[in-house]
């Protein structure tokens, strides 16, 4: 049985809300003091095909090995590894981490300009590229000329797809979803959680891309955070001790909350636990960067657990306070945003009613790489 979003709207004229400006607060929309949004996808929604749709029936096999060489790798060899930027205009979101990009096609990138791209994100953690026509790619471009250019496309074992296309991991917040198929916890005071995808995975995600169908005009940004710079800040002898640790990290929490009856209750693959270093090495900069993450990390292999949980705790609150080695993308109209899950880690920020603001929707690919190492 496959269930939609669309099922769990009662009525859309009823969802569709009007944002009104008093007097004080900032105008939204120059012309007039009213702007209305959509709570949930009208019914002439572009991207309608694209919706979340919970398939309960399709199972998945457990993943295998496979053997991972990065594209970026090829990008050093080249005499001028930032070419496929000519013409760009580039600025940095912060000193060491993070850019944004305008003046460029990611469509028309050959071979030779998605392995540079690989390298340049891999340098930078994070890239936002502006005025994409990517979005109006077909699927079958994203996928097998895109996304398969960078690893092998993972299928994500609980979250919404639309039909026929598993590959795509779909993020979706709107007014009217039932709280059994939210794609999101309502239960937590704040939408915040630092992590990196899928790290329970044996061959966690490298390059992924993110690309929005709607959002509102203002909110839902993604937080960002340099797990490169994050390791930096340690002192020597800490580092050194950290490099000599592998931890747990786990999927099982994850599917167990699809079980009871959220995120659509699907669980198309069974979960899995695989050790991970602590400390991991990126494959093509050579850059030493942690690996652990709230989400998915369980525990210090070797350690007792209040050993494990003071240091992991230690470097949680590190993470998220790192201010001075953080950025927040925000989400303008056609924005691609690139980001090199081996090295960083992200939230989302959920800072918008859309009742109020607008629906959120868009779509995640996620190449696997290599199993981490140090």
């Amino acid at each position: 049985m496959t269930t939609t979003v669309l099922e769990s709207i009662p009525s859309l004229q009823q969802a569709t809300a009007t944002l009104r400006l008093s007097g004080g607060e900032e105008q939204v929309n120059a012309k007039d003091n009213e702007q209305k949004v959509n709570a949930v996808p009208p019914p002439d929604y572009k991207y309608k095909r694209f919706l979340p749709t919970f398939d309960r029936d399709t199972k998945y096999p457990p993943l295998t090995p496979f053997e991972h060489k990065d594209p970026g790798l090829e990008a050093l060899k080249h005499d001028n590894p930032r070419g496929f930027l000519e013409g760009a205009t580039i600025n940095a979101l912060s000193p060491s981490f993070g850019s944004e990009v305008e003046g460029i096609q990611l469509s028309k990138l050959d071979d030779r300009g998605k392995a540079q791209l690989a390298l340049y994100v891999a340098q930078r953690g994070v890239v936002a590229f502006r005025d994409q026509d990517f979005i109006d790619q077909s699927p079958e471009w994203q996928l097998n000329e895109w996304g398969k250019r960078f690893g092998r496309l993972h299928i994500h074992p609980t979250s919404g797809a639309p039909e026929g296309i598993p590959e795509f991991h779909l993020v979706y917040r709107d007014g009217a979803v039932k709280k059994g198929l939210a794609t999101y916890n309502p239960n937590k005071l704040s939408s915040t959680g630092w992590h990196s995808d899928v790290t329970y995975e044996e061959q966690p995600p490298g390059l992924t891309t993110l690309f929005l169908y709607d959002s509102p005009a203002s909110g839902g940004d993604t937080g960002y955070v340099s797990q490169v710079e994050a390791y930096r800040r340690l002192s020597p002898q800490f580092q050194a001790f950290l490099e000599t640790l592998s931890v747990l990290h786990s999927g099982v929490a994850q599917a167990d909350f699809s079980r009871n009856g959220n995120r659509g209750g699907v669980v198309r693959r069974e979960p899995v636990e695989n050790i991970h270093p602590l400390v991991r090495r990126h494959p093509v900069t050579g850059e030493k960067a942690l690996f652990v993450n709230k989400q998915f990390s369980r525990h210090i292999i070797g350690l007792k657990t209040e050993e494990s949980d003071a240091i992991l705790d230690l470097l949680y609150t590190h993470i998220a306070q790192g201010h001075d080695f953080q950025i927040r993308a925000k989400w303008k109209p056609k924005t691609v945003v690139l980001w090199d899950n081996r090295i960083t880690a992200h939230t989302a920020i959920g800072d918008y009613s859309p009742e109020r603001d607008g629906f959120r929707h868009g779509s995640r690919i996620t190449p696997q790489a290599e199993r981490p190492f140090l």
